[in-house]
């Protein structure tokens, strides 16, 4: 690898206080470091952190859910923003859980034309909409599905799709 290659690995407690740092300047609205701790502390979630020459540039959390995992927070730090680092994340994400099979959902600020542009690159569909789910400025959530049939460009394995 070389330095400033791009390191996809797992998240530590260590990482912590970084991944803090980026949260905080990364949303209004920052997760707690107790959140982060209950996600790190579930066995069965995948949580990821990017990192360029020992720098975290962004991290993922994925919870799983039942038979769905649920991406739960995906941030790169606001300089990094715009450079793969996100969709490196996701790509490494799916080569870890390895199923053609997987579903996978998420909630993004229907502003957020980027990360819905991303989500999309890779299959992901929308299929409601959690309204005043923003506590900072009470915007919309879209929620996103990425599944077998949303892949193909259909909604129909995702449980109960709204109106959008």
């Amino acid at each position: 690898m070389t330095p400033d290659a791009l390191e996809i690995r797992r998240l530590t407690y260590a990482d912590l206080p970084q991944l803090i740092a980026i949260e905080r300047r990364a949303f209004p609205t920052p997760w707690s470091m107790a959140m982060f701790v209950l996600e790190l502390s579930k066995p069965a979630g995948v949580c990821l952190a990017a990192l360029r020459g020992g720098e975290m540039l962004g991290y993922l959390v994925c919870s799983r859910y039942d038979t769905v995992w649920h991406i739960m927070n995906v941030a790169v730090d606001p300089e990094h923003r715009r450079t793969g680092i996100a969709t490196a994340m996701l790509l490494d994400l799916f080569r870890r859980i390895d199923s053609q099979t997987a579903r996978f959902t998420l909630e993004v600020r229907e502003s957020n034309l980027a990360a819905i542009e991303l989500y999309e690159r890779y299959g992901f569909r929308a299929a409601g909409r959690r309204r005043r789910y923003y506590q900072d400025n009470g915007e919309d959530a879209l929620v996103m599905w990425r599944t077998p049939a949303t892949i193909a460009g259909s909604l129909e394995d995702v449980p109960n799709p709204g109106p959008v």
